[in-house]
């Protein structure tokens, strides 16, 4: 089953690209070039993704990663403000989301919010059936986020239909969830909401809580 690697492989190279964005890529290549492609369909365009990327220096690639998913709302990687914006109604669905995160062991890392995509990609990939149901829950967003980078020509949107790829064909109200949504776009009210913790800023690594590694 290709969905929880393509999942983990998709979390590290989403996450912002920092002093160990090298090891990383270089992880996540190793892994898919030993795979065969029968076994693993949605290599090819991470791969892809590896390639444009890997002659980039880390702090052009930052700088880009920043341009990319912090100066739009249909680009960001929180993936409940596609749903609920900056209304009252994303507090409690922020909430929620952590409450079910914990109920299967997962810390969300300090300074970071339960709906930043590089870290449910990374719960999906330990905890498969609950993380790829969250997946599901948001594929409007997803399917948002993926549309908005490839109309700015991002090679980040490789990643995102990769990860689209490994989810299963939508319903009929799915499928209106998502043309309503990028219709609209993300709900705009402003409500005094604390400000999204910026993605250039790296938090500390992940500690489990009970079995966690």
């Amino acid at each position: 089953m290709s969905a929880p690697l393509v999942h983990q492989a998709a979390a590290l190279l989403l996450d912002y690209p920092d002093g160990d964005w090298p090891d990383r890529l270089h992880t996540v290549r190793t892994v898919l070039e030993e795979l065969p492609a029968a076994r693993c369909p949605q290599a090819a365009g991470l791969l892809r993704f590896c390639s444009e990327t890997a002659e980039v220096p880390v702090l052009e690639l930052a700088a880009r990663y920043v341009a990319t998913f912090d100066r739009s709302r249909r680009r960001t990687l929180h993936l409940t403000y596609y749903t609920d914006g900056d209304t009252r109604r994303r507090g409690a669905s922020l909430a929620a989301l952590k409450a079910q995160l914990r109920q299967h062991g997962w810390a969300v890392r300090d300074g970071e919010l339960p709906d930043f995509l590089p870290g449910l990609l990374e719960f999906a990939a330990r905890c498969p059936e609950a993380g790829g149901r969250l997946l599901r829950e948001h594929r409007a967003g997803l399917a948002l986020l993926t549309e908005a980078l490839e109309k700015y020509a991002s090679p980040y949107a490789r990643v995102l239909r990769a990860v689209l790829d490994t989810l299963p064909a939508p319903g009929p109200e799915e499928r209106a969830a998502v043309h309503t949504l990028a219709r609209g776009g993300p709900p705009g009210e402003t409500v005094g909401l604390e400000p999204l913790p910026h993605p250039s800023v790296r938090p500390s690594a992940r500690h489990p809580e009970g079995a966690r590694r």
